[in-house]
């Protein structure tokens, strides 16, 4: 008896040839994403290199419980939070000025004016950290320009410590990551701008709106969606400032103020002790109260828009 095969419907075809599509870029994720997460044993191990993760005893929850138990690493935590929260609610109380840099961007009406701004504002975000911190040497140290220049106007006696000053150092480090991507994040932005639908901006005029009572009635509402957006994936990062930039411009001068809960665990890890079970201990926290505070932005978002962004 001959057996029939059964016929794949078109559409489910579809679905096959998609999934085989997107399959190579699964790989990728699941490799450089979900594979390194194999490093958490050692938050249960009492590690310590160069021996094998399989000849160290397992410890449980020890590490974890060290975070509450030991007071002098509590008081290194809560200054490390301290930190962190500092610079990202900085962040996020000024989340808002790519969207009004974006939305002055687009009233330029020179064509090759607007260009050159928003290509120099935007190189920036292409510069690592390193050379931005050379830029800032050769600037604001005790022989950088600045000093050099006040100096030689007799404005200044004595070169001001720039970069090894603690002094609202949370405010100086928002400058740094401002220059550096407040180009690129004006991009998204303008493309919600040029979403706009413009005979609804040409009947704003013919009714005889000035270009800011269009700007305010027209292009900030149409843009309100996207910036939600953004803050919301803010608040999921919040405790993810990154450490790259932190760490080029640390010293010890500064360290109790800009060492952020990225920095501190590289540090720890890296530091002389190499405390790796301590410092993967931290990270899986913060992974947790990360993913905590994605579920709470992808809630709160569809409360107020009716939609969430994941």
């Amino acid at each position: 008896m001959r057996m029939q095969l059964k016929r794949i419907s078109p559409r489910k075809m579809r679905s096959y040839k998609e999934f085989l599509l997107i399959l190579p870029f699964l790989a990728v994720v699941a490799l450089f994403s979900y594979f390194p997460l194999y490093g958490w044993v050692y938050a249960f191990h009492d590690y310590r290199p160069p021996k094998p993760i399989t000849a160290e005893t397992f410890v449980g929850f020890k590490w974890f419980l060290t975070i509450v138990n030991n007071p002098v690493r509590t008081a290194d935590i809560l200054r490390v939070l301290r930190n962190t929260f500092a610079m990202s609610g900085i962040s996020l109380l000024f989340s808002w000025f790519p969207m009004v840099f974006a939305i002055f961007l687009n009233e330029i009406k020179c064509r090759p004016y607007k260009k050159f701004v928003q290509t120099v504002t935007t190189l920036p975000n292409f510069i690592s950290w390193v050379l931005v911190y050379s830029i800032a040497f050769n600037v604001f140290s005790s022989t950088g320009a600045v000093n050099t220049v006040m100096m030689d106007l007799g404005l200044i006696d004595k070169p001001i410590a720039f970069l090894k000053s603690s002094e609202n150092i949370w405010f100086k480090m928002w400058l740094w990551l401002t220059w550096k991507n407040a180009g690129w994040a004006a991009i998204m932005y303008l493309a919600a701008i040029t979403g706009i639908d413009e005979q609804m901006i040409e009947a704003a005029k013919v009714d005889g709106a000035t270009r800011m009572q269009v700007i305010w009635h027209i292009t900030i509402p149409s843009i309100l969606p996207t910036y939600f957006v953004i803050v919301m994936l803010n608040l999921a990062n919040f405790l993810s400032n990154g450490m790259e930039q932190y760490y080029v411009f640390q010293n010890a001068f500064n360290m109790d103020y800009i060492e952020v809960l990225d920095l501190y665990v590289y540090n720890m890890a890296t530091s002389s002790t190499g405390q790796y079970p301590l410092s993967t201990a931290i990270s899986i926290l913060k992974s947790v109260v990360s993913v905590v505070l994605l579920v709470v932005s992808n809630t709160a978002s569809k409360l107020i828009r009716g939609e969430g962004f994941i």
